[in-house]
């Protein structure tokens, strides 16, 4: 006889026997779970969760909140500056304005649900009915904020390239259909679930969008994969016209210096004199840099959309590549019932993800003085006189331009 933790064993039958291996592999398992606080097991569909002891679960739910709460402010001041600025109520903003709710949702309806999920270590606590439409909140808000970041990267290419017929047609109008386009396939990603398509997996603490093959092929490559390529496109051809505007510019301006050194000379030489051939070269001259100033703006706003539209790419991939190759690979690895993959893995990737949104506002106001400004002023509670403020600095810009003009004129009379 043979006894273990209170556990008598014994061997006087060859049926005991499997019950001995049966017991000791209980008990091994029963010790691996005890000397291992961190995992539990979910039975009804084989999740390892994290078990979270209370130090680590107040870090990580300050850390969480934090992210959520800059993500609502930076998104609603987005929205506030546009609808209460007048200069920053151009049709192009408009896209903006979409982004940021969309960024705003992400923040207020999915991540706190996220957020006490994982606090649970993974476990959903919201029953079969909510879990359903979570899973279509979190997959519409997130659709809609990639897809306006690729039609923004559209408009600007536009923009870009067809600075003369692109503006006319750049309207309110417009832009309410590239937002409405926007929703529409983010709603063509989100209803199949609801139509019988694919089912999301919901077991017993368990709330998972639907791991059907075809649904993950279409959702992460209409979802994700397209508009990062159009994006990817886009910045490609921006830094092409950037680029190739800057040769131009260094071109053009090494000739103009050469052409003004020559008329400078020659009118010192002249002592103040007047010939018909100084003056006409001075006349000549102020059109070439007439002309050369608006070159000089156009390859700046060039180039400025290429860096803008660059960093953007930048961190849109950063930020959801990852989690849409795990995405994308999950039910080829793991199967269509259940999630494989360690639940730290998975969180980290969907928050980094998340994380997208809360940079989004901050990337535009990092580019664009005005909306600089205005965050500024909000955040300062300085509501009043904001459009006026705006107004002297656009002002200023105008006198200084003007100046700069009159500058470049010959000295020639």
């Amino acid at each position: 006889m043979f006894n273990t933790s209170g556990i008598e064993l014994t061997f006087n039958k060859k049926e005991d026997i499997s019950e001995v291996i049966n017991g000791t592999l209980q008990l091994l398992y029963n010790v691996l779970v005890t000397i291992s606080p961190t995992t539990m097991w979910n039975e009804s569909c084989g999740e390892q969760l994290q078990d979270f002891g209370r130090p680590e679960k107040i870090i990580i739910g300050v850390m969480l909140a934090i992210i959520t709460a800059v993500t609502v402010m930076g998104n609603t001041l987005v929205v506030i500056a546009v609808c209460v600025v007048k200069k920053l109520r151009q049709p192009s903003n408009y896209l903006l304005v979409s982004l940021a709710v969309a960024d705003l949702s992400v923040a207020i309806v999915v991540m706190p649900f996220v957020i006490v999920t994982d606090l649970t270590g993974g476990k959903w606590l919201f029953g079969e009915v909510f879990c359903n439409i979570f899973i279509g909140m979190d997959v519409m808000c997130c659709t809609a904020s990639i897809m306006t970041l690729c039609v923004i990267s559209v408009d600007r290419y536009l923009g870009i390239t067809r600075p003369l017929t692109y503006p006319a047609r750049q309207n309110g109008q417009l832009m309410a259909k590239m937002i409405l386009g926007v929703w529409l396939v983010s709603a063509s990603i989100t209803l199949p679930p609801f139509c019988g398509w694919a089912k999301n997996v919901h077991t017993a603490g368990v709330c998972l969008i639907s791991q059907d093959f075809g649904y993950t092929i279409y959702s992460t490559a209409v979802a994700f994969y397209i508009p990062m390529l159009v994006m990817l496109v886009m910045y490609y051809k921006i830094f092409k016209a950037a680029r190739k505007s800057g040769a131009k510019h260094r071109f053009t301006d090494l000739a103009r210096r050469e052409r003004l050194e020559t008329v400078a000379n020659d009118a010192l030489r002249m002592h103040g004199l007047k010939p018909p051939g100084v003056a006409e070269e001075c006349a000549a001259l102020s059109r070439l840099l007439s002309r050369e100033r608006r070159n000089i703006s156009i390859f700046k706003r060039e180039q400025k959309a290429a860096t803008t539209l660059g960093v953007i790419v930048g961190v849109f991939a950063v930020c959801w590549l990852p989690f849409f190759i795990l995405s994308t690979a999950r039910p080829f690895i793991c199967g269509v019932e259940c999630s494989c993959v360690p639940i730290w893995l998975e969180r980290t990737l969907l928050w980094l993800g998340y994380a997208n949104s809360l940079m989004n506002p901050f990337i535009y106001a990092f580019f664009n003085r005005d909306l600089r400004s205005t965050y500024r002023d909000l955040l300062r509670c300085r509501y009043r006189n904001i459009n006026r403020r705006l107004s002297a600095v656009g002002v200023h810009e105008a006198l200084k331009e003007r100046k700069e003009k009159r500058n470049f004129k010959c000295f020639v009379q």
